[in-house]
């Protein structure tokens, strides 16, 4: 395994992302999405559980 400088290692990668394309942008956006509607339903619905005092 041969050493990269950091600034060299940043600058391939940055290349690489651009030709790509959004995939992995896209796919954190819907993760994040996907995460924030489970989380809402669950703060919305838990104010409808019964309590039978």
């Amino acid at each position: 395994m041969e050493y990269i400088p950091r600034a060299a290692w940043l600058a391939e990668a940055a290349a690489a992302a651009g030709q790509q394309g959004p995939g992995n942008l896209f796919r954190v956006v819907l993760l994040v999405m996907l995460v924030g509607c489970v989380l809402t339903a669950w703060f919305l619905l838990r104010g409808y559980k019964r309590k039978d005092d």
